[in-house]
């Protein structure tokens, strides 16, 4: 239902209405920041490729087919636009610590109590370590999967893979993050 109304919001927005495109980037911003935070790995970085995957969203709207599910064409810019600034800035992907972990657990928190805040930021800020640790193929196909909200049969299609690698890598980075991060590891 939601992918739906996104490819709307998108078509609505091709075809001229500016409102709905304000609504596509409210209901989509949080997930993709994330998710690009996540696969970046840096601050500067995760601001310069989320401002860069928007741009390319405003400059394809004419271009937009509902083919496929939106978030599935989103996160595929927010891809390309990663492999775009790694290949500017000649590095691989991001391996700095985040210092606004605090402000992120913040923005995407119902609660206002500090110590709820304090302990998320925590997690995210082991979570986010262990994702860098993984192998660059098994972070991507776990962050379109979590953050992307995308199928596996999806995930082989964005990554040029087979379904059976696909499902490889997915199972593989939960198992990492498992490992790495005991009882905080994100549930299947």
């Amino acid at each position: 239902m939601e992918e739906q109304a996104d490819a709307q919001l998108m078509l609505r927005y091709a075809a001229g209405d500016v409102r709905a495109f304000e609504e596509l980037y409210e209901r989509n911003r949080r997930p993709l920041w994330r998710f690009i935070k996540r696969l970046a790995g840096d601050a500067a970085a995760t601001d310069d490729v989320f401002q860069e995957c928007w741009s390319r969203v405003i400059g394809g709207r004419a271009r937009y087919r509902p083919t496929a599910r939106f978030r599935t064409w989103l996160y595929r810019i927010a891809y390309n636009c990663c492999m775009d600034h790694w290949r500017r800035s000649g590095r691989r992907a991001g391996h700095e610590t985040m210092d606004d972990d605090a402000i992120t657990a913040a923005a995407d928190s119902e609660s206002s109590n500090p110590l709820e805040i304090a302990v998320a930021s925590e997690k995210s800020g082991r979570l986010n370590a262990a994702l860098l640790r993984l192998p660059d193929e098994q972070r991507l196909a776990f962050l379109l999967y979590v953050e992307g909200g995308l199928t596996v049969a999806e995930i082989a299609q964005e990554t040029g893979t087979g379904a059976e690698t696909a499902k490889s890598r997915l199972r593989y980075a939960v198992t990492h993050l498992k490992e790495m991060l005991g009882a905080d590891a994100p549930a299947d």
